[in-house]
Formats: structure tokens, sequence, C-alpha cells
């Protein structure tokens, strides 16, 4: 199974969704975690994105996931406050580049996350998507 991750710029309903991967995310590169500058985070993620086969560009690809906003996410990363941030399964935001720990025990922190990343492309549910179809004899 995947360790997905979402990228945006901002939080809460408005922030705007830059894309996703299905696989490792929680092993981003330190041009995105360690990044400052709202320009060079976009162009940091976009070439990220670009660079594997799961990664998932509005533009191009729509929401990629079966539910609705990023509060199933396993990792939500967004440039806000001048830094880098994450969001582990929607719990308390913590500065990057910290390495997320996924058994972090705190509670969740409830954030409110745009409709399927504020998009309205259709579903797709392919190889980048993080969704294992297995089918029977």
């Amino acid at each position: 199974m995947g360790t997905r991750a979402d990228f945006y710029v901002g939080r809460g309903p408005t922030a705007e969704w830059l894309g996703s991967i299905a696989w490792d995310g929680y092993d981003i590169p330190e041009s995105i975690a360690a990044e400052t500058d709202e320009s060079a985070y976009r162009a940091a993620v976009r070439a990220f994105l670009d660079e594997r086969e799961d990664g998932t560009i509005p533009e191009r690809d729509g929401w990629p996931w079966p539910w609705d906003t990023s509060v199933l996410t396993d990792y939500v990363y967004a440039l806000f406050d001048g830094r880098v941030w994450y969001s582990c399964f929607d719990s308390p935001w913590h500065p990057c580049p910290v390495v997320p720990d996924m058994d972090d025990e705190e509670e969740h922190a409830h954030h409110e996350w745009p409709l399927r990343g504020g998009r309205s492309q259709g579903d797709i549910f392919g190889p980048r998507s993080g969704v294992l179809l297995i089918r029977a004899p």
C-alpha cells in the first residue's frame, strides 16, 4: 500500500492544491521541505511531480484519491507562514524539514481541506491513484 502525499500552497478551504504522489509520501526532497519562497516552492513541487511516475498534476490528471479531501491522505505538505509544514493523517501542522513520524499519537486536528483539492476535474483511478485493484478469476 502506498504512502500518499498532497502538496498545497496555503491551508484551509482556500488552499491551492499543487498535486500529489501515491508512493513514499514521507520522503520528499529537501528542495521542497526547506523552501520559504512561494514561486521556488511551486517550481520544486512541480519538478518533483514531473519526475515521478506516480505524480499527479491537477490540470493534467485531476484529483487522484477516492476520498474527497486531504483528510485521509497520509502526508500533506503546505507552504504557509513563510515555511513548509506537514500534517500526517490530519494531525496538527509540524514544520519541515523535520522527518514526519507516522506513529505520532497526537490527536487529529480536523483541518479544513478544499474539496477534491479545489479542482473539478474527474476522478482517476490509474497508476497515480495509489489505489490497488485486485480481481479474482
